[in-house]
Order: C-alpha cells, then sequence, then structure tokens
C-alpha cells in the first residue's frame, strides 16, 4: 500500500485490520496475515508512528480548542446540562426569558453548535461546566 497518510488513515478508517507496504518482505507479509489471523493489527514500524503520531495530533488539537465564554453563558450553559428549561433558567437568574434566549444563541455561536442538545455534548466532552 502507499505510504500517504491519507491513504493509511483512509484505509484504517474503513475497517482495515492492519497496514503493510508494498516494499515489506514476503516472509514478513506471511506473519502479517497470520497475526490479523489471530486478531492481530499489523503495520510495519514507519506506519505505526504515524498512526501514533496523528492520534497525538487529534489529542492535543481537541484539547486546544478556546471557548470563551462570559461567565453568565457558563452559569447558563450549566443550567442546560442539569436539564432546566429556557422559563426555569430565567426564574433561577433573575432575567427575563428573552435574556436567556440571548446568552444561548451566543453559546450555541461560540461552541459552534445548533441545538440544546450538541451545546450540552459538548459541554460535557470539553468539560466546561
Amino acid at each position: 500500500m502507499f505510504e500517504e497518510n491519507d491513504k493509511i488513515f483512509a484505509a484504517l478508517c474503513a475497517g482495515a485490520s492492519g497496514y503493510m507496504l508494498k516494499k515489506t518482505p514476503p516472509q514478513k507479509m506471511i506473519e502479517a496475515i497470520h497475526e490479523t489471523y489471530n486478531g492481530g493489527a499489523p503495520m510495519t514500524p514507519s506506519i505505526a508512528v504515524k498512526v501514533l503520531q496523528m492520534f497525538r495530533h487529534q489529542s492535543t488539537a481537541a484539547n486546544k480548542e478556546f471557548i470563551d465564554l462570559s461567565e453568565r453563558e457558563k452559569e447558563i450553559l450549566g443550567w442546560l446540562v442539569k436539564g432546566k428549561s429556557y422559563n426555569g433558567i430565567a426564574e433561577t437568574c433573575f432575567v427575563s426569558i428573552d435574556t436567556v434566549k440571548t446568552h444561548v444563541k451566543h453559546i450555541y455561536e461560540k461552541l459552534h453548535v445548533h441545538s440544546k442538545s450538541e451545546a450540552v455534548a459538548k459541554a460535557i466532552h470539553q468539560k466546561l461546566v
């Protein structure tokens, strides 16, 4: 197979059990087939390094996402995570329901989401509340 990153990751994401390069010696290919048959995931060392680098990069990129919510937006998002309705949040925070809707709109924009369930999921995943 090709040593290009996109080909490697496309194959693995499509369900490949391993990844060997064309230049791999025949004996190593036979060993890889046996390893796959026994539940392994054979890869050449250079491919394994690329896979590890990709995971590290994705993990770092996900952790570096900065979401600049105001204290009030964090408070309202926290209430959404707890399942409160807009009316309930308005009563708890002593603001109008329109104010809550405005804050929720800003939260959606900052989180790059389009629904309450997406906002709640992202808040939990990113540990925003």
